[in-house]
């Protein structure tokens, strides 16, 4: 008897157990854990929820002498002012256009380099090539945008040559693949390591057997490396489609210029032109909000979308 009613009387104890008492339990365990995350947890509060107080901005007449709660409440009416807004269809359709294509062109290219980084036997040119191509990561944008303006120079650019006289730079339909293009190649090699990552997982018996069975090359790398790294790239996917409308501002807003900002105006360079260059923090505000949101909803669809389909998912 008392083997079987011990474990059953502890049941309705652990029960009775109050929400303190289960805290406390928890941080005495767990002390250390929490103690290393802290920084990240205060550092995410300070910076990413404590600024969402402004927010109210959107929904007020700001007035300076009054600060962020003293204005008028006026509801949705800068949200409409930017849809009547002549320039939002097309800061939007620029915005879509440049992000889309840097994301599926930044999707797909870490995968082939991986896979291609994956097939060289050597060890030393492995991490010889890896080395070089996520080098150009750690250049700072001013720089990168720098460097794009010499290569693309007409007559004496590296790139340039090959256009003649042909300033790509000052070309409006050029803008959207000069910034795609140079996005990849400066990242391409960064973004491919955790898909290294998920190869070096991968069993050799797997591929063992595989070349048993007759495969190559090509075979190997569709039945074996593919479906390795699939799970990390349908979370990498995901978590990409939560900047749908977040066009990084310092590059596009570093590449604009007279000649091409029919192509380069997008959300986050208008915003910074109306909010802080024409002092209207409260239309800039609702501005980013808007941003926010359809960011936020792009992300929670592919989440639904990448859990119906193939059971990987976030939350």
């Amino acid at each position: 008897m008392t083997d079987i009613d011990g474990p059953a009387a502890s049941v309705p104890a652990r029960r009775r157990e109050s929400l303190p008492t289960r805290v406390r339990a928890h941080l005495s365990r767990y002390w250390q854990l929490w103690v290393m995350v802290s920084p990240a947890i205060v550092f995410v509060a300070l910076f990413s929820y404590v600024p969402m107080y402004g927010v109210q901005l959107a929904f007020r007449e700001y007035d300076i002498t009054k600060g962020l709660t003293g204005g008028e409440f006026i509801g949705l009416e800068y949200f409409r002012q930017f849809f009547r807004d002549p320039m939002f269809t097309r800061i939007l359709t620029n915005t879509l256009r440049i992000s889309l294509w840097t994301l599926v062109m930044g999707f797909i290219a870490p995968i082939i380099l991986a896979l291609l980084i994956n097939q060289i036997g050597s060890k030393r040119a492995k991490s010889m090539v890896q080395t070089i191509t996520y080098m150009p990561h750690f250049i700072s944008t001013v720089v990168m945008v720098a460097m794009i303006n010499i290569f693309l120079a007409p007559g004496t650019g590296m790139v340039g040559r090959l256009f003649g006289g042909t300033n790509l730079m000052g070309e409006a339909s050029a803008f959207t693949g000069v910034y795609w293009v140079t996005e990849v190649w400066q990242h391409a090699g960064w973004n491919c390591i955790i898909y290294l990552a998920a190869l070096s997982s991968v069993d050799l018996s797997l591929y063992e057997a595989a070349k048993l069975d007759g495969a190559g090359r090509l075979q190997l790398t569709r039945y074996v490396d593919l479906p390795a790294i699939m799970p990390t790239a349908g979370i990498l996917l995901i978590l990409n489609m939560g900047s749908v409308l977040g066009v990084g501002f310092e590059k596009v807003w570093l590449m604009q210029n007279a000649l091409n900002i029919t192509s380069s105006e997008v959300i986050s360079t208008y915003t910074y032109r109306i909010g802080i260059l024409g002092s209207q923090f409260s239309y800039s505000t609702a501005i980013g909000l808007f941003n926010s949101v359809v960011n936020f909803i792009f992300l929670v669809a592919a989440n639904a979308v990448a859990r119906r389909t193939s059971n990987t998912s976030l939350f």
